[in-house]
């Protein structure tokens, strides 16, 4: 009777894995050893400052703003190299900068801080397209769309703000390069606490994330480390993704080390349909298609249903696939990690994928899918699932590379009239709407069906939108673009094929 009930088990496991393409069992590589060492030998930047070619440089006058003035006034009359000193109060309004060189910064009196206050009703709190932007020192609340976001600005310095329930996204720096995000503490956002996407040569370190659906999120980005953050009780701990249909097509040469990821077990709240929707509470470090991705140093525990879940396209949930992008995660690196009391609870599919291979006791680490070219430092340390053609690493740490950040500041971004539409659709549109698939507004490809060859149909929505439908978020005015901007972006997002 008990061999039929485990033939039985085998079986639906069997169905189940039918289900999930593209996975290997066969075969046992451990002696195989693998990893291209050469990409953790570039030249440090060192000196023990991060923060030497990011954000402005403050050189010029000081504009104090005190509780009932405006933020955004000060900014408006500020000139580059400007610092702008915010002193407590509240703060209800939102700021565009599209200037370069200016320093936003709070000044934190008797423990009283600047709070930006959005009520639930102000959409944003902090946009900026400007290049060499520092922010720090600010608390951001109740708004409902982002706290801070990038629109296209090279060399930002985001650091030592709090933030609490603004909605989609708390830090979100768009199609940027060379930026450093440090020392904020971010709660009850509904995506992503920090979400770097489509970007270049990024520093996430010594960040607190919680109570949040996924709490750093490193997408369509390359060069990239994620360091000395403690991410707790979030739905998903570090995410690691190429989501389809974005204008930039890569996720490449991530740094994941040294975090403490604990307790990530929060109920998703996040937007139904949207990719991050799909996250199983209870998950420490998520590598979605990305490639060469390197997990060392980090102290991952209490994810009931695991600590590290590397996938595919193929296999995750709410995602289409985006022939441009390739959907695997290759040449993934998991290195001497500490692990302990994960995957205590986990999902049907899990327990499956364990009968199969006759795995017992909890899983630590998990690989559905293709991964060609990968490895893991010691297979016999975690219990693992979907690793047998995992190779044995041929490095140890990546202690030789410190930053990705650029010894030098980003050339900065410029706009040049005939790339105005371009650049607002990847800094501004993109951020919530890739072109086939559902990430926070409607695909592109359904914009594009219902407004065909009418722009300013898409300029008069963008200019004042209404809630249309019930399954997405209400969409914030972009009337702060200027009119020339809007209707560049309205013709390129009808025109662009993926």
């Amino acid at each position: 009777m008990a061999k039929k009930l485990l033939l039985i088990v085998v079986a639906v496991a069997l169905l189940l894995v039918g289900a999930l393409a593209g996975i290997k069992y066969t075969g046992d590589n451990r002696a195989t050893v693998v990893g291209d060492t050469s990409r953790y030998t570039a030249e440090a930047t060192n000196g023990g400052v991060l923060t030497r070619s990011v954000g402005g440089s403050g050189t010029g006058a000081v504009h104090e703003v005190r509780d009932g003035d405006s933020i955004q006034a000060a900014v408006t009359a500020a000139s580059e190299g400007d610092v702008i000193k915010v002193f407590p109060g509240r703060y209800s309004e939102t700021v565009y900068i599209d200037k370069d060189n200016l320093i936003i910064s709070g000044v934190i009196v008797a423990g009283a801080w600047p709070i930006m206050e959005g009520n639930k009703e102000l959409n944003d709190a902090v946009l900026y397209s400007g290049n060499d932007i520092t922010i720090e020192n600010l608390q951001i609340q109740h708004y409902k769309g982002n706290a801070i976001m990038g629109q296209a600005g090279n060399n930002f310095l985001i650091r030592n703000n709090n933030i609490i329930d603004t909605g989609i996204y708390g830090i979100f720096p768009e199609f940027g390069t060379n930026g450093l995000v440090t020392h904020n503490v971010l709660s009850g956002i509904e995506d992503a606490a920090i979400y770097v996407g489509m970007c270049d040569n990024v520093h996430v370190t010594n960040n607190e994330v919680f109570d949040n659906v996924a709490g750093i999120e490193i997408e369509n980005t390359r060069h990239s480390i994620v360091e000395n953050n403690y991410v707790h009780d979030n739905t998903g701990g570090i995410l690691v993704f190429i989501t389809p249909g974005l204008p930039i097509k890569t996720t490449f040469d991530t740094i994941v080390r040294n975090n403490f990821i604990v307790n990530n077990n929060t109920p998703n709240f996040g937007i139904p349909g949207s990719t991050v929707a799909g996250i199983p509470a209870g998950t420490g470090i998520l590598n979605m298609a990305g490639d060469q991705t390197t997990i060392e140093g980090n102290v991952i525990t209490g994810n009931k249903v695991i600590g590290i879940l590397i996938t595919d396209h193929m296999n995750a949930p709410n995602v289409t696939l985006d022939p441009g992008a390739d959907p695997n995660s290759d040449e993934v690196a998991i290195l001497d990690n500490l692990m302990w009391n994960n995957g205590f609870d986990p999902i049907p599919e899990i327990k499956a994928l364990k009968a199969l291979e006759f795995v017992e006791g909890d899983v630590q680490i998990l690989n559905i899918g293709n991964s060609s070219n990968s490895c893991i430092l010691d297979h016999d340390k975690y219990v693992t699932v979907g690793l047998k053609d995992f190779g044995t690493c041929g490095f140890v740490t990546t202690a030789e590379v410190t930053t990705y950040l650029l010894a030098e500041p980003a050339e900065r971004r410029e706009i040049a009239a005939e790339d105005m539409g371009k650049r607002a659709y990847y800094g501004v549109c993109a951020g919530c709407h890739a072109y086939n698939s559902k990430l926070i507004g409607p695909p592109t490809q359904i914009i594009q069906a219902l407004y065909m060859d009418n722009p300013g149909g898409i300029v008069d929505y963008i200019s004042n939108p209404v809630k249309k439908r019930d399954d997405y978020p209400e969409m914030p005015p972009q009337n702060y673009l200027s009119e020339d901007v809007r209707m560049a972006a309205a013709k390129f997002m009808l025109q662009v094929t993926e």
